[in-house]
């Protein structure tokens, strides 16, 4: 990467970090996902010392290494929404039960200039936490996930996020045959509750880490 990119990225997460931490979000830069890994492990665990953890759906959570890392702990509850292997009805009512977690872990589709994050979930479990439930809920997000404003966070799901993680998750929906939104009416269309949070209540109570590398879709 050349110095003057590196400037660059160093300057805008500067900025976006200085942006939510004025909205009481809890921010925090990592240089790489082993750095963001590290400081789940190193510092916010240790910090809230949680009961009971799990997480929603996110491929940069898993991308960084820190589902491994986590899924197996024993020295508290873990919930893996993950583990398919207890079946559809099981892993529902798991995710319900997540919502109560200590600390719930995920990713975002979108984080604007001025520290607000843009979501778009199909079952509303990971938005849902977001919003309320587990008492600490860290956030994992690439650079590329930053955009203007809250107008280009909906594009940018829309058109990209949206899609590509339906042709990741292979739904049978318009979109994975063309690449983009037929706004359509797919029983498993991905795309049915938007949140946008503004501010983190109570203050940091929300930790976005964002990291100065391209991750998740």
């Amino acid at each position: 990467m050349g110095k003057e990119i590196r400037d660059f990225w160093d300057m805008r997460l500067l900025r976006v970090r200085e942006n939510l931490r004025a909205n009481n979000f809890d921010c925090r830069l990592a240089e790489s996902p082993a750095r963001a890994c590290a400081m789940v492990l190193d510092e916010i665990i240790p910090e809230t010392g949680p009961a009971s953890l799990s997480w929603g759906g996110s491929a940069t959570f898993k991308d960084s290494g820190l589902y491994e890392q986590l899924k197996n702990r024993t020295d508290m509850q873990v919930m893996d929404t993950f583990d398919k292997s207890r079946g559809p009805e099981a892993v529902l009512e798991m995710r319900r039960r997540a919502l109560l977690a200590d600390l719930f872990i995920t990713g975002t589709n979108a984080v604007t200039e001025q520290g607000y994050l843009v979501n778009l979930d199909m079952i509303g479990n990971r938005v849902g936490a977001l919003v309320f439930g587990p008492r600490k809920v860290v956030i994992l997000c690439g650079r590329n996930k930053i955009v203007g404003d809250l107008e280009q966070a909906m594009e940018r799901i829309k058109t990209y996020s949206a899609p590509a993680n339906a042709l990741r998750l292979q739904k049978k929906t318009p979109c994975i045959k063309t690449a983009y939104c037929h706004d359509c009416e797919s029983p498993e269309r991905i795309c049915n509750v938007w949140t946008i949070t503004e501010k983190s209540f109570p203050k940091d109570r929300i930790c976005v880490i964002l990291i100065n590398e391209d991750m998740g879709l």
